[in-house]
């Protein structure tokens, strides 16, 4: 992996006075191209709303982001990249070449949301506020990488290493990060030495991945007459101590360990003994060994709920089977705060005036930091609320502008600026 490039810390060093002035002195925005970079950014500030508003209502539901993949790109051919391809899992992929050899910085956010193909993604406006589903997860890292994309261009920033902008699939839910391993582990296996996601909306940066573990647990027996075959082992009952057992879990604090059991269906009639129940169970940490130790005591409050539903019909020969099938793993990982990629992170913060929190997150960004690449995800800029609800809202404030210049002059630190 490269080093945080001299000409990044340069950038860093310098442009704090310049970014606070970027937005008043026309001559020094004229005079340096990055502060015009921002600038642009600034005062184009309805440009990168209208993106994030127009890419927001075209559908991309779970394994069907093929219309906004196919808008991403021509939208960044619009702004002059050449060869922008999709790739064979459906990531939008635009490269933006260095003026020498030097690191590969990926700038990326998701296509994907998580309402079906049914959902009305009508984006309303009421006020300030945009209101739309995944006007905020992740409509505005879009628009970001667009609006990062387009600044640079137009003020002319050369960078020495490459950057790679990445609009990726498969992000949310049962997508289990499918779009970026395709990317780490095949498209550019080997090539990738920083990666930065921006998904969702404020000015706060996740350094750390919190790890889950999704599954599909199914109890099936032999069913029959709730009246005439009272007595056999019910997999409804079953599942139902197993929910018990599972909510009784006392999982620690620190690292944040959490569990959920998201839905549960089976049965045919009410007057019917069940033939099979299922639940769908999500399990997460920001550690893995505290992940992989909350995984082991689901299995066994399951084991048990079954057992105890054998137990409750011991005249009963009927009994019943468990099928664990996995629907979604996504690692835990974690960096030191001390990394090259989150001190460039707060720096860029820190030239535009925020101090941003550290959090941990499920993101893009988890599975090349479990990788050994340096990762980060940052936010968007702006507020927001409703994530994943029909009711999701997008408000820009006074400085939503704020969140782009930042992917902007964290990328630059990370590739560095040619001449600089």
């Amino acid at each position: 992996m490269h080093p945080l490039p001299r000409s990044g810390r340069l950038l860093l060093a310098a442009l704090s006075l310049a970014t606070s002035l970027s937005g008043q002195d026309p001559v020094l925005a004229h005079r340096t191209p990055v502060a015009a970079a921002l600038d642009l950014i600034r005062t184009n500030n309805e440009w990168t709303l209208s993106q994030q508003e127009s890419l927001c209502e075209i559908a991309a539901p779970p394994f069907g982001e093929d219309a906004r993949a196919a808008d991403l790109r021509r939208r960044f051919e619009s702004l002059g990249f050449r060869n922008v391809r999709i790739d064979a899992e459906g990531n939008v992929i635009a490269e933006r070449p260095g003026t020498r050899p030097g690191p590969r910085v990926v700038l990326s956010a998701h296509l994907d949301t998580v309402f079906p193909d049914t959902t009305d993604v009508s984006v309303r406006r009421d006020g300030s506020r945009l209101r739309g589903p995944g006007i905020g997860d992740d409509c505005r890292g879009l628009a970001v990488i667009l609006t990062v994309a387009r600044a640079l261009n137009e003020a002319g920033v050369r960078t020495s290493g490459t950057l790679v902008f990445i609009g990726t699939v498969g992000e949310e839910g049962s997508g289990n990060l499918r779009g970026v391993r395709q990317l780490v582990d095949h498209q550019s296996a080997g090539r990738i030495d920083y990666f930065v996601s921006v998904d969702g909306v404020g000015l706060s940066a996740a350094g750390r991945a919190v790890g889950s573990h999704r599954y599909r647990v199914t109890v099936r027996g032999p069913g029959g007459h709730s009246y005439g075959d009272f007595g056999i082992p019910n997999p409804v009952h079953a599942l139902g101590r197993a929910i018990a057992l599972i909510g009784a879990i006392q999982v620690p604090s620190n690292p944040k360990t959490t569990f959920n059991v998201g839905s549960i269906e089976g049965g045919m009639s009410v007057n019917s003994i069940a033939m099979a129940a299922a639940m769908e169970i999500d399990l997460r940490s920001e550690n893995q060994t505290a992940l992989d130790s909350l995984d082991a005591r689901a299995r066994r409050a399951v084991a048990q709920g079954v057992e105890n539903e054998h137990q409750r019909w011991p005249g009963s020969a009927g009994r019943l089977s468990v099928e664990w099938r996995e629907i979604g793993k996504r690692p835990a990982a974690g960096q030191p705060d001390s990394s090259a990629v989150l001190r460039a992170a707060l720096a860029a913060a820190r030239a535009l005036g925020f101090l941003p929190a550290i959090t941990a997150s499920s993101t893009d960004a988890s599975y090349p930091m479990s990788q050994g690449i340096p990762s980060v995800t940052i936010d968007g800029g702006g507020t927001g609320g409703g994530a994943h609800s029909l009711g999701e809202w997008y408000d820009d404030g006074v400085d939503g502008w704020k969140g782009p210049q930042w992917a902007l002059l964290l990328v630059l630190s990370l590739a560095g600026v040619a001449g600089i």
